[in-house]
């Protein structure tokens, strides 16, 4: 039976394992189920990302979208960084590896800053639960010594959006997530 837990560190972040089941034809794994998932809404939008080994993306983060992540091919390292104002993890950082060696899956709520380094060449493909807006699309410096992620690669290679994203003390108040509180 698949596992799905919410992360020690990030308040609101899922972790799964799906369960794996396999003959001599190959293998079956169920990788997403919506309710798994009690913060989640409606998945809109899936994508891909191919890295090369060396590669890093991030750190990114929304205000008003969920991702959910699962590495296809391949190993990668994710870090991901609680902004959320009020959060009762915020400023707490999580750092997993995920990919063929440790299979799983990773629900990222609005607010929490994510990205990955491709420790071996790597397929990603993820979920979103909004359509691509640009005012959304938000970023944190990944090499941040207030976050200070161990990304596990030597030299990464990053695009020229990520090498201008600020530090985390320079991020307008107004530009800052909130936690959303439950009852």
């Amino acid at each position: 039976m698949t596992k799905v837990y919410e992360s020690e560190q990030i308040a609101d972040v899922m972790i799964v394992e799906p369960k794996s089941f396999g003959d001599d034809r190959g293998r079956f794994l169920e990788t997403y189920r919506r309710s798994w998932f009690p913060l989640g809404r409606e998945m809109v939008q899936s994508s891909r990302s191919d890295k090369t080994a060396g590669s890093l993306v991030g750190l990114h983060y929304h205000l008003h979208q969920a991702d959910y992540w699962y590495v296809v091919k391949g190993r990668a390292q994710v870090v991901l960084h609680d902004l959320r104002v009020g959060s009762r993890t915020e400023g707490s950082t999580l750092e997993v590896e995920a990919g063929e060696e440790h299979e799983i899956g990773i629900f990222i709520p609005p607010g929490v800053a994510h990205g990955f380094a491709a420790i071996t060449d790597m397929t990603l493909t993820y979920l979103v639960d909004g359509y691509y807006n640009p005012s959304d699309e938000l970023g944190v410096a990944w090499n941040d010594p207030a976050i200070g992620a161990d990304w596990k690669v030597e030299a990464p290679v990053y695009s020229q959006r990520d090498a201008n994203n600020p530090l985390k003390s320079d991020i307008k108040e107004y530009l800052l997530p909130r936690a959303v509180l439950r009852s």
